[in-house]
């Protein structure tokens, strides 16, 4: 990453006319203009301050891209002479999870070393940070929650007891979590629709995700509000109170076939009887929990996932209940802090490199210590975490010893270690171990990743968004499918707006997997999103943020010109972990699948990210990090 990068990206997030001074702390000032090509980091670096464009930035990938594109890396590399018991490719949550593991099964003096492309950590759990009229504003980047214990493995839950999560602290999380957030968990709030009409969008407020398109109370009256002809209206009212069996004509086993090999949009259109000009209506919940639209997974998929129609189908609604039943645990809540998975994130690396904020208590005030990202990579330190450092090649030399090189700012470096655990995406691996049998490559390279855009921009007020109603709305016509409020979590002294006077964050989520194609399978479609992220610039992402707002929000007063103090577009192209979908994939015999055949031991190498496990979720980071080091720790070759 050029020293030039940081301030552009700085300069694009701040809207035109608002003075930088008045945006982000001195040290911010000072980064903006620094040289992030020294290769010490600075005193002054503090990545989650930067805005512009985050996430998948420009340095991050265009070293990767050449090698799987073209083939290309350095062919000379000055070796550090630097030795560890354990180098971790990617500073995600993985990674994280097992330099933890590594250490409390080796020792605190174990060596380790993290390597990450990126120049913040935490992968898709990463912080977004605003000053602004001598406030902080927390909010997320990607990773958003914390899922209830029910659904983790003992070692995942003794991690998180390690850096201070147990039940105790999930339950203060849920009281310091408003009972209107719906963002947070907090599964009887509600979540608005609002969809563009000729005069503005609209928003018609009511629990749509567990309430409306359910059937409850006032479930009519909120599609009456709906800018949509009648004769649609009709039919959503008629399909969310389950006046009847829409697949009595079927057999019972053509009604299982059905639900399991039938596209929930197909069903939309040829069950229900809507337009699929109204499918957005029901896609937007889907696309943001999965990314793909209704084309792309099955009626039972969508509907286990929460759409609507489980009332509509005979026998079949106790067997999807089963199945939601045993899929929701103890409760279907989640758990967040002010910004996100990144205070796990951020817990876990001041438990590896205490000196990064060694005042921080833990749990009760990681979301407002100051982290030192200076001594990160401190030359003594047992771990150290190294950013902006591109891996190109991890290889076995000799018995006992692998070979990792890499790029750090246009420099070819190289390091060795006894161990090797690749953390980083699946899809990078075949080109980073050349030597792996084909079969091996060819699991790796089976899912692709599922792309998101989440922003967040910076308002100077809250009057405006205050009076939609809602803290959270589905906007299923307009690039960014879901808005909230940044979390309006308390943590210790971290203090949400008091106020709608007060300067707040909005919280934009987008899926650019295209919604709207048929008979194509959702690994091409996201490839395609992929495509459209590398593609679209951060003028037109403000363009589209500026739009989508003005639209919700114009006619409550307000004025994206004067009210939008800075934007931070968080692209994630390769984004999370690929789900098997049943419209695409067999049902392979246990070890079979891709998956289980990439992540294979690879000698000294082994392999630990969700991509792994085919499970987008924090606790599947965990255990696959865990099942490294034990490969690493237990299975010496």
């Amino acid at each position: 990453m050029t020293s030039d990068i940081t301030r552009r990206d700085f300069l694009n997030g701040v809207a035109i006319g608002t003075g930088a001074s008045l945006l982000l702390p001195p040290h911010v000032l000072a980064q903006a203009t620094g040289s992030l090509a020294e290769s010490v980091i600075p005193n002054d670096y503090y990545p989650p301050t930067l805005t512009g464009m985050r996430g998948s930035h420009k340095g991050s990938f265009e070293v990767a891209h050449a090698l799987a594109w073209k083939g290309e890396k350095p062919d000379q590399y000055q070796d550090l002479n630097e030795h560890y018991d354990l180098v971790v490719v990617g500073a995600g949550q993985s990674g994280l999870a097992a330099a933890w593991y590594y250490r409390k099964k080796m020792g605190p003096a174990a060596k380790i070393l993290l390597l990450d492309n990126h120049d913040d950590f935490g992968g898709h759990a990463k912080r977004n940070e605003f000053h602004y009229k001598d406030r902080m504003i927390l909010s997320l980047a990607g990773a958003q929650n914390i899922e209830p214990m029910s659904g983790y493995s003992d070692t995942a839950i003794g991690l998180l007891e390690d850096i201070g999560i147990n039940e105790k602290a999930l339950e203060l999380m849920a009281s310091n979590t408003p009972d209107n957030f719906a963002l947070g968990g907090k599964m009887n709030a509600d979540n608005g629709m609002t969809v563009p009409t000729d005069y503005g969008h609209k928003t018609v407020k009511g629990n749509w995700v567990l309430s409306v398109m359910q059937g409850g109370e006032g479930y009519d009256k909120a599609v009456r509000e709906l800018p949509v002809p009648s004769s649609e209206q009709d039919k959503l009212i008629a399909f969310f109170a389950g006046e009847k069996d829409l697949l009595a004509d079927l057999s019972l086993s053509e009604q299982y076939d059905y639900v399991k090999a039938t596209s929930y949009n197909q069903f939309l259109v040829e069950r229900v009887g809507l337009a699929e000009e109204t499918l957005p209506i029901l896609n937007a919940y889907l696309r943001i929990f999965m990314g793909p639209s209704g084309w792309n997974l099955s009626v039972f998929e969508a509907i286990s996932y929460g759409s609507p129609g489980l009332t509509s189908m005979g026998w079949v609604t106790s067997l999807i209940s089963k199945f939601v039943m045993a899929s929701a645990g103890d409760s279907p809540v989640a758990y967040m802090f002010p910004d996100g998975n990144a205070s796990v994130a951020r817990l876990l690396v001041q438990k590896l490199i205490p000196s990064v904020a060694p005042k921080m208590k833990g749990f009760e005030d990681v979301a407002v210590a100051r982290f030192n990202y200076a001594v990160l990579d401190q030359q003594g330190s047992p771990t150290r975490l190294r950013l902006n450092s591109s891996v190109v090649g991890v290889k076995e030399v000799g018995s006992k010893r692998v070979q990792v090189d890499y790029v750090q700012k246009s420099k070819p470096l190289r390091v060795s270690a006894s161990n090797c655990i690749l953390a980083c995406y699946n899809g990078l691996i075949p080109h980073l171990c050349p030597e792996m049998t084909k079969q091996q490559k060819e699991g790796l390279s089976y899912g692709v990743k599922v792309p998101f855009i989440y922003a967040n921009v910076l308002l100077d007020n809250g009057r405006a968004f205050s009076k939609l109603g809602v803290t959270l709305t589905q906007c299923p016509y307009d690039p960014f499918q879901w808005v909230s409020a940044s979390p309006t979590v308390t943590t210790g002294s971290y203090e949400p707006p008091r106020s709608v006077d007060d300067p707040m964050a909005v919280f934009m989520m987008g899926s650019p997997t295209p919604p709207d194609v048929k008979g194509a399978s959702g690994r091409d479609l996201f490839r395609l999103g992929r495509h459209q992220i590398y593609s679209t610039s951060f003028k037109d992402y403000e363009g589209q943020i500026r739009e989508q707002l003005q639209g919700m929000l114009g006619h409550h007063g307000f004025k994206h010109e004067n009210d939008i103090v800075a934007i931070t577009v968080n692209r994630w192209s390769h984004g999370y972990a690929y789900e098997y979908m049943a419209l695409d994939d067999p049902e392979w015999e246990a070890g079979q699948a891709p998956h289980e055949i990439g992540r294979s031991q690879f000698g000294r190498i082994s392999i630990a990210n969700s991509d792994s496990e085919a499970m987008p979720l924090m606790q599947a980071a965990f255990d696959a990090a865990w099942r490294a080091v034990e490969e690493q720790t237990t299975n010496k070759v």
